[in-house]
């Protein structure tokens, strides 16, 4: 719960932040005359883009942030004379998506998942452009922008390319970079953990007595109940938290001679199940951790709530930073989490080349033109640089051939996000197309609070974008993969919070069968069969054993 006053000291910050910004602005354009003149008589020769306003629908409720006012997307709107109305859904993303297809709806952009159901269903229903097609009629320098590795990629059967993603990394990447990512880390937060001993967390036993010796000291933080683990939400498919993110850290193999595997009943897996079962049992996973959605989590972690947790850390950057700006001791750390019995480091998935959403044109867009030049205008290297650095002389400044973030810019940055972005804009606030390979060229030094939560996962960050499958719910697989993954969202609490291993293991058997009922073989024949065509077009090697 943020106190009465907050809104008001962010209104000052925000006006004096304002201020500086309009004087650094006016250096920038008066600083070199020579350079500026003839940058005003060649911007006078052009003409100026004229000005549209285009929707651009964003399938996650959690994102609330605006276009206009801040110095990025002023910027992109004085480049393309585009501007942007971002609409979000309030409630179930799936079913308000859904409404919109049936309705025939669709805005002028969308941007969701690689993965979600619906972009097959808007592409077979034949209700977005192909961007080819787009790019071939209003703006060839698309082409120019688009990564041709990714553009074959995401051509379909019929020769067109509906989509672009962002985040998309290919094979060949990971070979060329050293600091590509895992966006996955075992959190604790760092004052309790210190003054706990920095206790070894790697093993059941000693993951469950540090949870419960943190509980025992510190009953609460700054007035608030003490979370002892935490979690991404509980939905339709599970937890990633407890199922995913747990079995990449024990190191579960995915697949062994060609074919895949289920993860889900390696035994390494199973017994640390059972250990958070054991804490729930004991009341050490709180009922928060079930009911809360992210707007909830977002406050508790803003708050230092939580003592720690399996969790995506560029989730939860913008609460990092506030409880840098109010303790820099009281942040979260990553440490080694969970371990398989052998002690194995963990295998965690930086972004394959699907990358995280994609972005169509609906074929209700009045202004295709527009669009598809948008979309080349934020591929480029100066979208690029635009909406990861900023404008040159006002948030950065080029140092031996190098952009460098200047000190105050980088500091508002580390400690108050939200008033970045009201102000600046920069450092992917826009990231609908952005281009992480693209950026580890201008790549900027790491620094607290949120950089050794990166550079942890440096060494156990690996490309596994060939078991990132997609399943059609209009084929059988795809019809009993949903159905599984259902079933797991019941069962996962069920088991987390049984009152003896008895249960669980009756929890578990039941689930195994109702399983195999619903045709849990059909889909591992589907994992196995896309996992070797997808190695086939990155061209990996199908043999081995990974994990």
């Amino acid at each position: 719960m943020k106190r009465a006053g907050d809104g008001f000291g962010r209104q000052k910050k925000a006006a004096a932040f304002a201020i500086l910004l309009g004087a650094a602005l006016l250096g920038a354009s008066c600083g070199q005359e020579g350079q500026g003149a003839q940058g005003a008589q060649d911007a006078q020769e052009k003409e100026a883009p004229e000005p549209v306003t285009l929707d651009w629908y964003i399938n996650y409720a959690w994102y609330q942030t605006p276009w206009g006012g801040n110095l990025v997307s002023d910027q992109i709107t004085r480049d393309t004379g585009v501007s942007i109305r971002f609409l979000t859904p309030i409630g179930n993303e799936e079913e308000k998506f859904n409404a919109m297809i049936s309705s025939d709806t669709l805005p002028d952009l969308i941007t969701l998942g690689w993965w979600e159901n619906a972009v097959d269903t808007m592409i077979d229903r034949d209700m977005v452009c192909a961007l080819n097609e787009l790019a071939d009629a209003y703006d060839v320098t698309f082409w120019e922008q688009a990564d041709p590795t990714v553009v074959s990629w995401f051509t379909r059967e019929d020769g067109n390319l509906y989509c672009y993603p962002n985040s998309s990394y290919s094979p060949e990447d990971y070979e060329k970079y050293e600091n590509i990512a895992s966006n996955q880390t075992f959190l604790v937060r760092k004052d309790i953990y210190e003054a706990l001993g920095c206790p070894d967390m790697t093993t059941p036993q000693g993951f469950i007595d540090t949870v419960k010796r943190a509980a025992e000291a510190y009953p609460e933080v700054d007035g608030y109940p003490l979370i002892p683990v935490g979690s991404h939400v509980f939905n339709s498919t599970g937890c990633v938290s407890f199922d995913q993110y747990l079995q990449n850290f024990l190191a579960v193999p995915y697949e062994k001679d060609g074919v895949y595997l289920d993860r889900y009943t390696d035994p390494d897996y199973i017994t640390w199940l059972k250990a958070f079962r054991t804490l729930g049992a004991e009341g050490y996973l709180k009922e928060d951790i079930f009911i809360d959605q992210r707007v909830q989590m977002e406050e508790k972690l803003e708050r230092g709530q939580y003592f720690c947790m399996l969790y995506q850390r560029t989730d939860m950057a913008d609460q990092q930073a506030a409880l840098y700006a109010k303790d820099p001791n009281k942040i979260y750390m990553a440490v080694d989490g969970p371990k398989n019995s052998a002690g194995d480091d963990p295998v965690l998935p930086g972004s394959g080349i699907n990358g995280w959403t994609v972005t169509l044109i609906s074929k209700n867009c009045e202004h295709p033109d527009r669009a598809i030049r948008l979309l080349s205008y934020l591929m480029s290297d100066q979208g690029q640089m635009l909406t990861y650095l900023g404008v040159e002389g006002v948030t950065y400044d080029m140092v031996d051939g190098h952009p460098l973030v200047r000190p105050e810019v980088q500091e508002l940055l580390q400690t108050d996000r939200e008033t970045y972005n009201e102000i600046y804009g920069a450092d992917n606030t826009y990231w609908m197309l952005q281009d992480n390979a693209r950026q580890l060229e201008w790549r900027q030094p790491l620094s607290p609070p949120n950089g050794q939560l990166e550079e942890w996962t440096y060494p156990y960050s690996h490309y596994l974008g060939q078991y990132e499958f997609s399943f059609d719910r209009n084929t059988e697989a795809g019809e009993a993969d949903m159905k599984v993954k259902e079933l797991w969202s019941r069962v996962l609490p069920r088991l987390l919070l049984a009152p003896t291993e008895e249960e669980f293991d009756r929890i578990f058997a039941e689930f195994l069968e109702q399983r195999e009922d619903l045709g849990y073989g059909l889909v591992l024949e589907e994992s196995t069969r896309q996992m070797r065509e997808l190695k086939e077009r990155l061209k990996i090697e199908q043999t081995g054993r990974t994990g």
